[in-house]
């Protein structure tokens, strides 16, 4: 045998040796690790696949109330909804309010619309970004079912210059003071959308035609 053949062999034992300690000692200890790694993704895989079906349930009852919604059957639609607001699984609890209160609108029950996108958008628990869109939704609304002052205490906060959702909430305002007689105010607001940046054009569409109207009127003129 040569010396080297030696070295390993002794190597060999050693280590077996210190194997055979090391087990003796923590067997038991690296056991139990090993079970709790095996459980753990057992339990990690379950909640996953938990959660999958729960999206998945609470997905397939969101289109079935939009179903039933497009069809007209707004009662089946709201009941479905409302269902879903307390059932629903993750994001699909506020987007059933936001349409439900939708449904609400497109039947007519205007100041039940209202008064719903109100609470979502008082909500400290939804979103900032839902909570802002549902007072968008009330605000034009408000439009025609309310008084200006009603659309700015809904949006007024929303038109600053650093909010993403200033040209919604400036067309509401701009729209509301033009019905109230405020063309001054209305030229204002439709103005400050004409010189922002990256107003959709479609917005700005509707903007410039609003200040053709109010030119037109010369009402602003006489208010200023």
């Amino acid at each position: 045998m040569s010396d080297d053949s030696f070295i390993r062999e002794v190597d060999e034992e050693l280590r077996s040796d210190r194997m055979k300690t090391i087990w003796k000692r923590f067997g038991k200890l690296i056991i139990a690790v090993a079970v709790l790694i095996v459980v753990g993704t057992a339990a990690d895989r379950g909640y996953q696949y938990w959660k999958e079906t729960q999206a998945s349930k609470s997905g397939d009852a969101f289109l079935a109330a939009l179903n039933l919604a497009r069809e007209g059957e707004t009662e089946q639609a709201l009941e479905a909804l409302r269902s879903l607001e307390t059932d629903g699984y993750g994001s699909y609890s506020v987007l059933a309010r936001l349409r439900a209160a939708t449904v609400l609108a497109d039947a007519g029950d205007y100041q039940a619309a209202i008064s719903d996108f109100s609470t979502i958008g008082n909500d400290s628990g939804v979103p900032a970004a839902i909570r802002d869109a549902a007072r968008i939704r009330a605000g034009y609304l408000l439009v025609d079912h309310g008084s200006y002052e009603d659309v700015a205490n809904q949006v007024e906060s929303l038109s600053g210059p650093d909010n993403a959702m200033r040209h919604s909430a400036r067309e509401a305002l701009g729209l509301a003071a033009w019905k109230a007689g405020e063309a001054a105010k209305a030229n204002e607001w439709f103005g400050m959308i004409a010189g922002d940046n990256g107003v959709p054009a479609s917005l700005m569409q509707r903007s410039e035609i609003m200040l053709d109207l109010i030119a037109a009127s010369g009402k602003a003129a006489q208010q200023s």
